[in-house]
């Protein structure tokens, strides 16, 4: 029976390949490694099945051998990452074997990382976007990689209303010219692509690994890489070899590159996963590294240093009526460095403001049942012992459920505008807590810090107000019946972050900024390139290892990076085949 709905699930989803990427499911538990591993190794180790990964892989396995190690599972047969209408629930869901795994920074600011095969594209809102064009990248190559990825997985939105909406207030507001549907990062008010298809179905990075050559390319889920293992006999250089993996039975296998000496291993884990491996692998700051017990392999100050998360700010929206679901279509590219997006129907409901999906601890949550509407009961995990001591307190998390228990009626109806800064300028860190590399490590990404950053957030905030009050949301919003202070003080109190407001009442537009300030998913940095990585990517003073994911960004590439992460997987594993093998690469 279960194989009969194994062929029958393949079938559903090989018909829905007719509108995109086809889904792979080449991939095996990692516990099959013990009987099914190459003796004679692997060209190329690839940790991290996500965004820049999977096309990573996909591309290497058409000349090389491939060995690409994902922590999480499968994305295929899940409905809450493939349909559309349950975006926000793997977001929320934050049980031990959850796409989404929570975290907090130390700012107060609620995160989450993927932990699924396709990694952030499973995960996120869908927009698709390319980056503008960077000087150190080879343009011809870029203009050939993004195509690559958008032929198999991404489609044009039928605009919804709220986004029309949006649109047209845009304009009206002064963020012009009208650019259309296109895919470039163009001032104005645009529509970009998306990674759903017109029947609200999720394609997603880990359809990119069917392009792959299956001889090749070998997949597997629940691998946990635990550090990457080096030679420091031969030559004066640190050389890596291999990693070490532990499967979803906790039982350690080692993986190794091929001798013939030619491959790398190349970390691909995300902006938090490939930073932690890189100072549990015993390559960081010295002074960091000795404090916690770590052997040096090579001292890098850099690594872990100049993390960055564009913060997000959004104005709540009560409608007339209810609204149709809709996720980022339209955006509007200021000159001033803020991104206007929309939303509806989705992340302002009452059971995702009521239930603090995934932010209390089992323990607070036990004497708190009384704060919590009974639908909720279950769904809370245990997070918040990873907020700073001097803010996870009994008292905070009472506070917590008690502000959004009180909410008015009207922040669960409606949908919001929100502004996204470009960069950011302020940067902060990551640095370990333990040795343990399934745990989280401590990350700051001092929100704010820089002030030009604040002024950007300014700028959207004002821009909001000029398109709510143009008259564009006219049909769909309670015309009057809010002024653009209750609103602000409305988004103030139904904001969900564990930054102490300074007060009730939104006293100005910065300190409104500060209070609501919330992650748009898009950190990156602290394996720069200059710094930690060359322009190929390799690490600087190790040899055969590589990191290829947004921990190289200095600022966040567009208004959405996951185009620009799939495209630099792509770009990097041709760059790869062309100079390892010129013409014989043949791609």
């Amino acid at each position: 029976m279960g194989e009969l709905f194994l062929k029958i699930l393949f079938c559903l989803f090989f018909l829905r390949s007719s509108q995109g990427g086809s889904p792979y499911m080449g991939y095996k538990e990692a516990s099959s490694f013990a009987t099914t591993a190459s003796p004679e190794g692997y060209d190329y180790i690839i940790v991290g099945g996500g965004t820049a990964g999977c096309p990573l892989a996909a591309t290497l396995s058409k000349k090389y051998s491939v060995l690409l190690l994902e922590r999480g599972g499968s994305p295929y047969g899940n409905i809450n990452i493939s349909r559309f209408e349950n975006f926000q629930i793997s977001l929320t869901d934050t049980s031990p074997g959850s796409p989404s795994q929570a975290f907090i920074s130390t700012d107060g600011v609620i995160n989450a990382r993927a932990r699924v095969l396709g990694g952030g594209t499973c995960l996120n809102a869908g927009f698709y976007s390319r980056a503008s064009p960077r000087a150190s990248w080879d343009s011809e190559l870029v203009n050939e990689s993004y195509p690559w990825v958008e032929r198999q997985i991404v489609h044009w939105p039928v605009l919804a209303p709220w986004q029309k909406a949006l649109r047209d207030g845009l304009l009206a507001a002064g963020v012009t010219p009208i650019n259309g549907y296109t895919y470039d990062h163009v001032f104005g008010t645009k529509v970009g692509g998306t990674t759903f298809d017109r029947d609200g179905f999720r394609h997603t990075a880990a359809d990119l690994l069917s392009s792959g050559d299956p001889e090749n390319l070998h997949v597997l889920i629940h691998a946990s890489v635990q550090r990457i293992l080096f030679d420091t006999t031969k030559g004066d250089r640190p050389k890596a070899v291999g990693v070490l993996f532990k499967d979803e039975n906790g039982d350690q296998h080692r993986a190794s590159l091929s001798s013939s000496g030619c491959g790398d291993v190349i970390l691909s884990a995300g902006a938090i996963g490939s930073l932690q491996l890189l100072l549990l692998s015993g390559i960081g700051p010295r002074g960091d590294l000795e404090k916690i017990g770590l052997p040096i392999v090579l001292d890098n100050a850099f690594v872990g240093k100049g993390m960055a998360d564009n913060p997000m700010n959004s104005v709540f929206i009560p409608i007339k009526r209810p609204i149709n679901k809709s996720l980022i279509q339209t955006v509007g590219i200021t000159k001033m460095g803020a991104f206007i997006e929309a939303s509806s129907g989705f992340s302002h409901s009452c059971e995702s403001i009521n239930c603090q999906h995934g932010i209390m601890s089992a323990e607070t949550y036990s004497r708190m049942l009384t704060h919590v509407p009974a639908h909720c009961n279950g769904t809370q995990i245990g997070q918040l012992s990873t907020v700073p001591p001097k803010q996870s307190t009994l008292e905070m998390a009472r506070a917590y459920a008690e502000s959004k228990a009180t909410l008015p009626k009207e922040c669960c109806r409606g949908g919001s505008i929100l502004a996204k800064i470009k960069g950011p300028l302020s940067t902060g860190e990551l640095g370990l807590l333990n040795l343990d590399a399934d745990e989280g490590p401590s990350v700051t990404f001092n929100y704010f810090n820089n002030p030009l950053d604040l002024q950007r957030c300014v700028y959207g905030v004002r821009t909001i107000e000029k398109i709510v009050r143009s008259g564009s949301f006219a049909g769909l919003i309670d015309d009057g019946a809010y002024s653009m202070e209750a609103l602000l003080n409305m988004s103030v109190r139904a904001n969900v972050n564990l930054i102490p407001k300074q007060t009730n009442d939104t006293k100005s537009v910065e300190q409104f900024c500060k209070d609501t300030v919330v992650t748009i998913w898009h950190y990156h940095g602290g394996c720069q390139v200059g710094k930690v990585v060359g322009k190929d990517y390799r690490v600087v003073g190790v040899n055969g290892l590589r990191v290829v994911d947004g921990s190289t960004f200095i600022g966040s590439p567009g208004t959405n990076p996951q185009a620009t992460v799939m495209m630099l997987g792509r770009y990097v594993g041709v760059k790869i085949l062309r100079e390892g093998l010129g013409n014989e690469a043949e791609i």
